[in-house]
């Protein structure tokens, strides 16, 4: 079973991420707590156990793949799939973050790696690790610090200092998804790394 390579700009990839995020983050949004709490958790228990399970059953693994197919990399076929990463980074930010840093940090995973990923296949002549590039942060940056200035703008928030913090969420944004934390995918460690220094920028000029 031929699937796609990293290398490849794989679009049905990046609408699945894109669609899946948004709606996680629309649910949390404006859904009540009890029941966004109760999405969350049906997702760990469907994709988590499931991924891991299937790394023992070859039977599992090949219908998975199947099933799967249009959405996973050929990386996947013996590891674990970003849904799963994914999932658990959301499920740490819920956990451990209030609200409005939970919502920006959800934006920033829906939009920042795949934007990074297709100007990076496409035009990334400048690696700087691994397959990251110069030009995927760039895009990183610009699509953060635009969804900051958007979301501080809906929400009223540091109005005052709307500029300089959209500045800084891009740059926070592009961090997490260009920085390697081991071998730890960036579906968990971008929205762990985002809502962390979020919640420190917005601590300091006093939204939170």
């Amino acid at each position: 079973m031929e699937l796609k390579k990293r290398s490849d700009v794989h679009w049905a990839r990046k609408v699945w991420h894109m669609t899946t995020v948004s709606l996680m983050a629309f649910v949390y949004a404006f859904a009540p707590q009890k029941v966004s709490m109760t999405c969350l958790i049906i997702g760990l228990v469907l994709f988590i156990p499931a991924d891991f399970l299937r790394q023992r059953s070859e039977a599992l693994n090949d219908l998975l793949l199947h099933l799967f197919r249009p959405i996973m990399r050929d990386s996947e076929t013996k590891g674990l799939a970003g849904t799963t990463y994914l999932v658990a980074g959301v499920g740490i930010i819920i956990l451990f973050f209030p609200r409005e840093i939970v919502l920006l940090s959800m934006l920033y995973l829906a939009f920042a790696d795949p934007f990074a990923s297709y100007f990076g296949i496409l035009y990334g002549k400048d690696k700087i690790f691994g397959h990251k590039s110069v030009q995927g942060s760039l895009a990183a940056f610009l699509i953060c610090t635009l969804l900051t200035a958007l979301y501080l703008h809906t929400y009223g928030m540091l109005t005052d200092h709307l500029l300089i913090v959209s500045l800084l969420g891009g740059l926070i944004g592009c961090l997490g998804e260009l920085i390697p934390f081991w071998k730890l995918d960036d579906n968990l460690t971008l929205p762990v790394f985002s809502a962390t220094f979020l919640w420190l920028l917005f601590t300091l000029f006093g939204a939170l």
